[in-house]
């Protein structure tokens, strides 16, 4: 069983790793590309996961149908379970110890509700300049919506130093993902890496 302090160490790892990458916020997503940190702390490695909602379902708007929802629920069921997304090596002995998946949407409700507002308050008596001004407020609302999933995971290594290559399958499962911007964190510091759709494995070998 692995201790609490080798996961209070891996989370504020993350975390750290976290804040000084203000390009990962909600608000500053790129299409096409998510972030992975990997905290690799004795036994425990903890992974975190930013995607924007595009890469993911293809949308980022707030579900509005029947089949907005029933994507969200598949990609989450997905993203609940990493070893279809991200193949470990055997020799490190790794369990997954926990895994949750959600999807934070930023905007949406406070720009639907304003489009509503819009709607009612000046109807079919407007003229086509303020029709005009509807179609601009109603660009400006979608263009304001972000959503990103966001997922995390621990597992448990018995030998974390025999993590070798990971590969991704995580491309091979969502056709709107392009690249991921990994950074691995261990008690030496941390590095950098990109793994992309061409080239979807991550080589640890070096770390260690």
């Amino acid at each position: 069983m692995k201790s609490t302090l080798a996961l209070t160490a891996a989370a504020a790892l993350l975390a750290t790793t976290a804040l000084a990458e203000d390009t990962r916020q909600l608000d500053a997503h790129e299409h096409g590309t998510g972030a992975l940190d990997i905290a690799i702390d004795g036994t425990t490695v903890a992974m975190e996961l930013r995607v924007p909602g595009a890469d993911i379902v293809g949308f980022e708007h707030a579900a509005e149908s029947d089949e907005d929802r029933a994507a969200i629920a598949e990609a989450l069921t997905t993203l609940s379970t990493p070893t279809d997304l991200f193949g470990l090596s055997d020799a490190a002995g790794c369990t997954v110890e926990a895994a949750t998946a959600d999807l934070e949407t930023e905007g949406a409700e406070d720009h639907d509700h304003d489009h509503g507002d819009h709607t009612e308050e000046h109807g079919h008596d407007d003229h086509g300049h303020d029709d005009h001004g509807h179609e601009d407020h109603a660009e400006e609302a979608e263009g304001a919506t972000h959503s990103e999933f966001h997922a995390e995971y621990t597992h448990d290594c018995t030998a974390p130093e025999e993590l070798g290559t990971i590969t991704f399958a995580y491309f091979d499962l969502f056709e709107g993902a392009q690249e991921l911007e990994v950074q691995v964190v261990t008690g030496d510091g941390a590095q950098a890496f990109e793994v992309t759709r061409d080239a979807p494995t991550l080589d640890l070998g070096g770390l260690f």
